[in-house]
């Protein structure tokens, strides 16, 4: 008998276990360079919170018990975490996640973009989330990187830590960014890019993206996310 309660008790521990486990690690990489102005800093923040907010998307989180940071990038050496990583494990940390998104001050205003860097910050700053099954950088951008390490140099380490890098290209002055993230950028099997003409649409599209990543979509054509895999 006491040898059945011990096999009990180690059974409903390993359900609790993967009951409560991490399915997502997701770092928010958001572009503040000089080439974005205030109201297109507001539209990407506030789209962003707005996304997070959706019904689909905010379930999700909570179920996967998702852990979320944000970060602002732009030239070399001007990478922060302006919301370090934050359980997503109820609606209520959802919401509260999305206001600080919403509030969160911009850090810099007119830097270049270097994308290789920001890459090369946020890599490391899984570390405290490595148990999360699924680890995922969502870059948005809106230009090519022109400063720093190219952001291909990084793919065989974001390879090696098993993190995936998805992408938004806001092709507002680049027409053909979304091809040049394509090819540099993106990293990790089914990693993808999707395109928003200008930052007012940047919204819609950005919820589209969340909702891809977090519920694990498959990929299609048309106008959805292009994936792509690794290396490509």
């Amino acid at each position: 008998m006491l040898f059945l309660a011990r096999i009990t008790i180690l059974c409903l521990t390993l359900s609790a276990g993967r009951l409560f486990a991490c399915d997502l690690a997701l770092a928010l990489a958001v572009d503040v360079s000089g080439s974005v102005d205030h109201e297109e800093y507001r539209l990407q923040m506030d789209g962003l919170a707005h996304a997070l907010r959706d019904g689909v998307i905010s379930e999700a989180l909570v179920r996967g018990r998702a852990q979320v940071m944000l970060v602002q990038w732009t030239g070399a050496s001007r990478q922060q975490v302006t919301i370090p990583w934050t359980t997503l494990d109820s609606f209520q940390a959802v919401d509260d996640f999305a206001d600080r998104v919403a509030e969160n001050p911009r850090i810099w205003r007119n830097y270049s973009t270097a994308i290789g860097d920001a890459l090369e910050f946020i890599l490391p700053r899984f570390e405290p989330v490595r148990q999360c099954k699924r680890r995922l950088i969502d870059l948005s951008g809106d230009g090519l990187s022109n400063e720093g390490r190219p952001p291909r140099g990084l793919h065989r380490r974001l390879k090696q830590a098993g993190i995936t890098v998805n992408a938004i290209a806001i092709e507002a002055s680049e027409p053909d960014l979304t091809a040049y993230f394509f090819e540099n950028v993106i990293a990790g099997e089914g990693a993808f890019v999707i395109t928003a003409a200008s930052f007012r649409e940047y919204p819609e599209r950005i919820r589209k993206k969340l909702l891809r990543e977090v519920t694990r979509q498959s990929a299609r054509h048309g106008g959805d996310p292009v994936a792509a895999p690794f290396g490509r």
